[in-house]
């Protein structure tokens, strides 16, 4: 990533000016992974997949990784990817269209998905959800704000996921569980896990799953 597209202030990378601006400067053959390349995470991902490569999968705030394209290629052929930059989804959809038919580039914001209830099979977020999260302030009680983004993402995401066993929300993230866990607890219907994913001679990431049950709440 270059320096020039680096924020003055990690509060930037919550705001959709901050991301328009980037994209626009990067253009459209860039790519950028915050972490957890695809071709480590997608592995950890396939047993996932209730439906194997016809589970219709929503990849929430894509950006320009390159997570959804190389699923793709894999055979998960019922991608929408979304992001809430214009930009960027206009970038891709120059760059996939034909390359890749049938996977979807939408601009939307996380926050308020223009689906129908039971849309897909599973929905993933792969560091979304850290970029609201980048408030100045206490960790341990983040920004109203903050929270209140989050806590949208997660009913919606809940919403579109299709009631029936094996649905579930995915979210790879840096964030350790006393931080992270708050945001998926308590959806009627939903149990929530984890695990460590992180390689074993680095960092430590993490995967939560929201899996539909039909019973109780996480």
């Amino acid at each position: 990533m270059s320096t020039s597209t680096l924020p003055a202030s990690n509060t930037a990378y919550g705001t959709r000016e901050y991301w328009e601006e980037r994209y626009a400067a990067e253009g459209a053959e860039t790519t950028f992974d915050w972490f957890l390349k695809p071709s480590y995470l997608i592995p950890i991902l396939e047993p996932y997949m209730p439906k194997g490569k016809e589970t219709r999968i929503l990849m929430l705030g894509c950006g320009n990784s390159t997570l959804g394209e190389e699923m793709y290629d894999a055979g998960y052929h019922g991608i929408v990817n979304i992001d809430y930059s214009a930009t960027l989804i206009e970038q891709m959809i120059g760059k996939h269209a034909e390359k890749r038919p049938g996977m979807t580039w939408l601009e939307m914001d996380i926050r308020d998905l223009k689906f129908e209830d039971e849309s897909f099979d599973v929905v993933i977020d792969k560091g979304t959800m850290d970029a609201m999260l980048t408030s100045k302030g206490d960790v341990w009680n983040p920004a109203e704000e903050d929270v209140k983004n989050c806590n949208e993402e997660i009913r919606e995401a809940c919403r579109v996921l299709r009631k029936r066993e094996g649905s579930m929300f995915l979210y790879a993230t840096f964030g350790q569980p006393h931080f992270r866990r708050r945001y998926m607890q308590g959806h009627q219907g939903f149990a929530l896990t984890h695990k460590d994913i992180g390689p074993p001679e680095g960092f430590s990431y993490f995967l939560y799953e929201l899996k539909w049950t039909g019973s109780g709440t996480s």
